[in-house]
């Protein structure tokens, strides 16, 4: 059986391949979608204008495009670019009104190396695997998708994660093999099992982690110049604590999830020396009664995530916005109470103290969480600029607020 053979296709016949590697798209998609899409080249990987220059005043008859039929359909494998801008030239699909193109002369029927599918995805490999045109990520699915390879690290993280997709400067040859490779991972606290991504953190803490060596790939303080293979090294110390502190954690299947318009989790770990259950505002989720109060409580858990998932990139000071919040709340309480602040506070405080274990209770303590000072402490943190930016107090503050709250507006069972 004749593997290759050129034939002369209409262009109008000829079908633009929806899992081209550069920009694969919903298998349902017609023509006029993928030109939109190569049009809009949001990824920039298409540069259709480019191309149109390089071809010159001509068709070169000396680039034949990759054909598969599938049935009758002539789908193009390789060479969709060229086919785009043929199509365009004759009308075939419409282009937004000013878009310029300089397209050269096109014919209408076009010479293709016509192929099976095996053969095809063999040529479509070797033209443009090695040679810059995919990213390391398109090579990685076009691999396992076609090429029957295992999935690499990189690529089941992505799968599981969407962190690549959502962070498209990761997407580098030296992160792969560098950085999010399996035994970096491994050392991470992160580990690949039966195709998957597990994990000995918490989701939250594994996304801490995880963003904040795309944070520091991104302001390059990791790089082929800059800390080549210190990766833990150039983390944030909470976080090299963090990971220090859970690596005898059992290991679980973990769902971290990235997304462009999600705000990233908590970084939970403060300092190893205190377990991370209590280094979250408020000691975790509170479960109050419907109102004010609950409704304030959410706001400022929000504004703490919208911290932790930032930090590099806000102000030191950022934090006395989180601890101003804390003496709002605590007013809040007292008024729907019936009660003055002071004596809000100070009447429940015993009784919510006892609620804490004792890690708690000493974390209390090293930050001078106590009855006698904690109206002081809110009324300092509303005033001083200084104070309001110790977080650490801030959170210890907050754990015996949340205490407070869970006694005078928690939900009933």
């Amino acid at each position: 059986m004749e593997q290759q053979k050129v034939l002369y296709i209409p262009i109008n016949e000829l079908v633009l391949w929806t899992e081209n590697p550069r920009d694969p798209v919903d298998p349902k998609a017609n023509d006029q979608d993928i030109v939109d899409r190569a049009l809009a080249d949001r990824s920039m990987k298409w540069t259709l204008p480019k191309l149109a220059r390089e071809m010159g005043d001509r068709f070169d008859y000396s680039e034949l495009p990759t054909v598969v039929y599938h049935g009758k359909k002539p789908v193009v494998y390789d060479g969709n670019r060229r086919i785009i801008l043929g199509k365009i030239k004759h009308g075939l699909v419409t282009i937004p009104t000013g878009t310029t193109l300089q397209i050269p002369d096109f014919p209408e029927n076009i010479p293709c190396n016509v192929c099976s599918k095996k053969v095809a995805l063999e040529n479509v490999l070797r033209k443009h695997s090695d040679s810059g045109s995919w990213q390391p990520l398109e090579r990685d699915i076009f691999l396992h998708k076609f090429m029957g390879k295992e999935k690499s690290s990189f690529l089941i993280l992505e799968e599981d994660t969407g962190i690549v997709g959502a962070n498209p400067h990761l997407n580098q040859r030296f992160v792969k093999e560098e950085i999010f490779r399996e035994d970096i991972l491994k050392s991470l606290g992160f580990s690949i099992k039966n195709g998957r991504l597990n994990s000995v953190h918490t989701d939250e803490e594994g996304r801490s982690i995880l963003s904040d060596i795309s944070e520091k790939i991104k302001a390059k303080k990791i790089s082929t110049r800059e800390n080549r293979g210190k990766v833990i090294e150039v983390l944030e110390p909470e976080l090299q604590q963090l990971i220090d502190a859970n690596k005898t954690n059992k290991i679980h299947l973990s769902k971290i999830k990235f997304d462009e318009n999600q705000e990233k989790p908590k970084e939970l770990r403060q300092s190893r020396r205190v377990n991370r259950q209590i280094t979250e505002l408020f000691g975790g989720k509170l479960y109050l009664k419907i109102g004010d109060v609950s409704d304030l409580y959410r706001d400022i858990s929000d504004l703490y995530q919208f911290y932790l998932g930032r930090k590099v990139e806000l102000s030191h000071s950022f934090p006395g916005l989180i601890r101003m919040s804390l003496r709002l709340l605590c007013e809040t309480a007292a008024k729907s109470s019936s009660k003055k602040l002071d004596d809000y506070l100070k009447d429940n405080f015993e009784s919510a103290k006892t609620s804490l274990d004792q890690d708690v209770k000493t974390l209390l303590a090293n930050h001078n969480v106590k009855k006698e000072s904690i109206v002081q402490l809110l009324h300092t943190g509303a005033h001083n600029y200084q104070s309001t930016a110790n977080i650490e107090q801030t959170i210890a503050l907050s754990i015996i607020i949340g205490a407070i709250l869970t006694i005078t507006h928690g939900k009933q069972e």
